[in-house]
């Protein structure tokens, strides 16, 4: 059976949640991925109010939709960040914000979270994406000089943090799978590895593979794939495009504008980057993946009506299924 395809719905949650449903149905899309933000999910209603979850569940029956995972990056990234700033005053509800204080954003954040995970259940969900945050993300430079210690703490405040949130998450039979991205307690193959030492390797624990943030780093998202592949909890479809090597567009972005081509890289729509898809989709079969593939579209050089529809195609051409069991018992035989 073919994997489902859904469209992520954080970069559309400036719409209604039936609006998004309505136009990923006419485009063709087999579910959503829906983002805890705009109208689309409140999880502090959706763990407690029967008729609030039914009332997801009849938008997405009335147009042939279905919900594979919610997503919370939100609120999952506020959990350890430090510091805790106008950014975050800039995304995050007045119900989490409060009065601003960090250590009350902190926890405010980690409760989410936990409701999370309870919603996710009561839509009959068992993956919930998202990010972690990180107290140590502003040391990447590593200078002026950081010591081991301070580090060492970054993966304890993760761990003292996480493992609570967790622990929901294991009481209700859901998943968390931490998409590996800049500013995120793992954000590269190494920190992945430690972040898994962190909290024990805790099954609750995985990972929502996005290969964009491997393309502009100078990883590989195929390998990657491969070395934690038991991890893979969820995909996510979103390609980069590098512009590097004429001597002025660095990796780091040089705080320019999304699609301003002086910027070292750039998330573009889907097959049109440097992300290596064939191989990234014949690895999926590889390690037994039959989840969903999300579209998260993200490319701020594209109207979003032209570039979801043509990702979704592109998708579609490419996600092939794995062998039969039936060829494969022939090929043997050969």
């Amino acid at each position: 059976m073919a994997r489902p395809i859904t469209l992520f719905t954080g970069q559309w949650a400036d719409l209604p949640f039936e609006e998004v449903a309505r136009l990923a149905s006419g485009w063709g899309y087999d579910g959503l991925e829906i983002a805890c933000w705009g109208d689309h999910l409140d999880p502090w209603r959706g763990a407690e109010d029967d008729a609030y979850i039914q009332s997801k569940r009849d938008v997405l029956e009335k147009y042939g939709l279905k919900v594979y995972a919610i997503s919370n990056h939100l609120k999952g990234q506020a959990v350890c960040d430090d510091p805790i700033d106008q950014r975050h005053r800039d995304m995050l509800p007045d119900a989490i914000w409060g009065d601003g204080d960090p250590e009350g954003v902190r926890q405010r954040a980690a409760e989410e979270m936990k409701l999370t995970a309870r919603t996710a259940a009561r839509l009959g969900v068992d993956t919930v994406v998202g990010f972690t945050g990180s107290s140590i993300w502003k040391y990447v430079a590593m200078f002026p000089p950081v010591s081991e210690e301070l580090i060492e703490a970054g993966y304890r405040d993760f761990a003292d943090r996480w493992n609570p949130i967790l622990d929901v998450f294991d009481e209700v039979g859901v998943r968390f799978a931490h998409e590996v991205h800049p500013s995120e307690i793992a954000y590269d193959y190494w920190t992945t590895v430690r972040t898994m030492e962190a909290i024990g390797h805790r099954e609750a624990f995985g990972l929502n593979w996005d290969p964009s943030h491997f393309v502009w780093q100078d990883l590989d998202p195929v390998g990657f794939m491969w070395d934690f592949k038991d991890r893979i909890y969820h995909v996510d479809c979103k390609d980069a495009k590098r512009r590097v090597g004429n001597g002025r567009n660095g990796r780091l972005g040089s705080h320019l504008p999304w699609a301003d081509p002086r910027r070292g890289w750039d998330f573009v729509s889907t097959g049109h980057g440097d992300v290596p898809w064939e191989d990234s989709f014949r690895m999926l079969n590889t390690i037994g993946y039959t989840g969903p593939i999300s579209v998260e579209w993200e490319d701020a050089g594209m109207d979003r009506l032209v570039g979801a529809p043509e990702a979704l195609e592109f998708v579609k051409r490419l996600a092939f299924d794995p062998p039969s069991a039936a060829f494969d018992a022939a090929f043997s035989t050969r």
